[in-house]
């Protein structure tokens, strides 16, 4: 389906882009959160003629979310979770836990769908991740995880925790793209006859 964007939408497009998605993403969350219309001669003229206003806000929009960086930055995101004898969560930390979190500490509204985690996580540690507070201010932050407020402390001072065999420092958690696997040259046979 054709879509006009009326906000900048990481790995889609920028304001005024029209850009072709699958129809079940437009009718089910562009459409219906405005971050998009239909694309057809009437709403390319409806679109130039508000496009003045939707630039103003989505620049609003990012000056509010750059005013939250530092609060963001500045937030403490210490959870203590149960464990095993392995340092394995029972359970996991998700982006809702995160973005809860930051909300409550540094009273910003923080959706879960802003965390960019990857993948939950299901072990103790110290974890990288990044706040999308706008498409263009990603914030990094760090998440510790532990089963007691002094591991914590551990973990904050760079110390290494052990669980038996296993020895929990700094991990990283971030989202990796795939690397496209290469083409290798096809051998040539030739029939021996």
């Amino acid at each position: 389906m054709k879509v006009i964007l009326t906000e900048k939408i990481n790995k889609l497009g920028n304001i005024g882009d029209t850009v072709e998605v699958k129809t079940g993403f437009a009718r089910n969350y562009l459409l219906p959160n405005g971050k998009a219309m239909r694309w057809s001669r009437e709403n390319i003229a409806l679109f130039e003629a508000k496009k003045a206003e939707l630039t103003a806000r989505q620049e609003a929009a990012k000056k509010a979310a750059e005013a939250n960086v530092d609060a963001v930055k500045n937030a403490k995101l210490h959870m203590i979770r149960q464990a095993g004898d392995t340092g394995q969560l029972y359970g996991s930390v998700s982006t809702r836990d995160i973005a809860r979190m930051l909300t409550e500490i540094a009273n910003v509204a923080v959706e879960s769908a802003q965390v960019m985690l990857g993948s939950p996580i299901k072990s103790i540690g110290a974890f990288d991740t990044k706040i999308a507070l706008h498409p263009d201010v990603i914030v990094p932050v760090k998440v510790f995880v532990a089963q007691t407020q002094d591991e914590i402390d551990a973990l904050v001072a760079g110390k290494v925790l052990t669980f038996g065999t296993k020895k929990v420092e700094e991990e990283t958690t971030e989202d990796v793209a795939p690397v496209a696997e290469q083409d290798a040259p096809a051998a040539d046979v030739a029939d021996a006859e």
